[in-house]
């Protein structure tokens, strides 16, 4: 669209064609309102420290146009101050939409280890902030990068104390955020959905705190719940998702389009949601550019 004149001819031309031609133009709108494809930088966790700007490039060579950062082995934005990685995603053509922030200190859950890097080694991780103990600072941030929204990434919820101490924090971290002129929400894996001592505690996430929510669809999937019928339940309180897809194990994390997932349901629900921005995320893949690249191309034919 070269103007916005031509954009109102457009417009004009589709309202009156609606008369004859409805599906076109509803098509027409509906993909006006649908935001750029996103990407969630934890899928490149693996490499992206080791070059951040030759990564962003490749990201917006695919096509992705918004991105949430998340966790670096660098610390920090990757390494940068939060106006520095704006900056960088800028100048590739993206914009800085988020970024995900531990509730709690980071513990290994028993048994597990940390995923071996390029080298073969076990990869090291620089002590990481959270908003238990770091809430200003890291809210602060966030808005000094100018994303719109800090997202809790995970916080314990093992037990009844746990989820109860979680709600005092996430509340103070909603009003700071508020006060600081950006959105907070909280991001979910399937233990949510599961109860604790009798009580779900996304249930008592949604009910006792007024935080907006980044939904995982396929966490929440696994978790034995729809998410068409949660946007239904709980309107406009979803303005993020996390878009992956799973296998008929529920197990595996696949591209998106490649498992089981009915996207395209999900995305016709999107307005319900109060759905803002997605992104697309693959935990751990094996080939992290190959699995962005099957997932931006499914998911432009579902929502073309």
């Amino acid at each position: 669209m070269s103007n916005r004149k031509d954009f109102l001819k457009l417009t004009g031309a589709l309202a009156f064609g609606g008369l004859v031609l409805p599906r076109q133009a509803k098509a027409f709108y509906k993909n006006l309102a649908m935001p750029p494809v996103g990407l969630q930088l934890f899928t490149l966790f693996s490499s992206i420290d080791d070059d951040v700007s030759g990564s962003l490039k490749k990201v917006s060579a695919i096509g992705y146009k918004e991105i949430e950062s998340a966790f670096s082995k660098k610390g920090g934005y990757y390494g940068l101050k939060p106006k520095e990685f704006a900056a960088l995603v800028s100048s590739m053509g993206m914009s800085w939409k988020s970024h995900h922030v531990l509730g709690a200190p980071f513990k290994m859950p028993p048994g597990a280890k940390l995923p071996v890097g390029a080298d073969g080694k076990s990869m090291t991780i620089p002590p990481m902030r959270n908003l238990t103990e770091n809430m200003q600072a890291l809210v602060d941030e966030a808005a000094e990068g100018g994303v719109e929204f800090l997202v809790c990434a995970n916080i314990p919820i093992t037990t009844m104390d746990e989820i109860n101490a979680a709600i005092v924090v996430l509340n103070k971290t909603d009003e700071a955020c508020k006060k600081a002129g950006i959105g907070f929400a909280y991001h979910n894996h399937d233990a949510e959905f599961h109860p604790v001592e009798g009580k779900v505690p996304y249930e008592l996430f949604l009910i006792q705190t007024k935080m907006q929510m980044e939904l995982d669809l396929a966490w929440a999937t696994k978790g034995g719940k729809d998410p068409v019928e949660l946007f239904k339940q709980y309107p406009g309180r979803f303005p993020l998702w996390h878009v992956k897809d799973l296998d008929k194990t529920m197990e595996n994390i696949l591209p998106v389009g490649s498992g089981v997932i009915d996207y395209k349901r999900i995305f016709d629900a999107a307005s319900t949601a109060g759905m803002k921005h997605f992104f697309i995320e693959h935990d751990f893949p094996k080939d992290a550019y190959e699995s962005l690249t099957i997932s931006f191309k499914n998911l432009s034919k579902i929502l073309g």
